[in-house]
């Protein structure tokens, strides 16, 4: 059985992923850049999709990623709610819950670069697709606020956000590395991100 590939930060899922849901179409469109096509890649993963019906795993956990990949069928024309079939597979948890159910079913997922390269249990996934910037995952951090929650230590909190946002917790950040791979990319310095 071909190896299924897992989608990392893929703009191009809701594409791939849609064509069991029309049966009766007989092609896609895939838009990309001519890397895709002249690199020999759609020649590669095309049949192996072809072969083997496509499963995909969702959060389906009203997450920032659950709701990317809802934006990602949106953009590709389809209607989750509505043009679901049997391949899409909704597990109402969290990234880790997701890569072990997409590893035990040899199935797609959508998941965040730093959980895919803390995750151990890949079996036959590997990473399809990553770096598009549509699919750009901004983190955040914010104050709890103290006057709906009277509990908080304020001061604490701003320190930490301060440092968060030095050039020190800027470099504490970009240095942390999974099997030398960085996970996150800060951007506080960056006007407008």
């Amino acid at each position: 059985m071909p190896t299924r590939r897992l989608f990392v930060l893929a703009a191009s899922i809701a594409v791939l992923a849609a064509s069991p849901v029309h049966a009766q179409d007989k092609s896609i469109v895939v838009a990309s850049t001519t890397s895709t096509q002249d690199s020999g890649l759609f020649g590669h993963i095309l049949p192996l999709f072809k072969a083997k019906g496509a499963d995909f795993i969702s959060r389906g956990d009203r997450s920032g990623t659950h709701a990317a990949e809802l934006e990602l069928w949106k953009a590709a024309g389809i209607d989750i709610g509505k043009d679901k079939g049997a391949w899409y597979k909704e597990i109402g948890q969290g990234m880790g819950a997701a890569l072990n159910t997409a590893s035990a079913a040899n199935a797609y997922v959508l998941a965040d670069r730093g959980t895919w390269l803390s995750f151990k249990n890949r079996g036959d996934l590997d990473i399809l697709l990553a770096g598009d910037r549509r699919l750009f995952n901004q983190y955040g951090v914010m104050l709890v606020s103290p006057e709906k929650h009277p509990h908080v230590k304020k001061d604490f909190g701003q320190a930490f956000i301060d440092w968060l946002v030095s050039p020190e917790g800027q470099k504490a950040i970009a240095d942390y590395k999974i099997n030398g791979e960085q996970l996150f990319f800060p951007n506080a310095a960056v006007p407008g991100a």
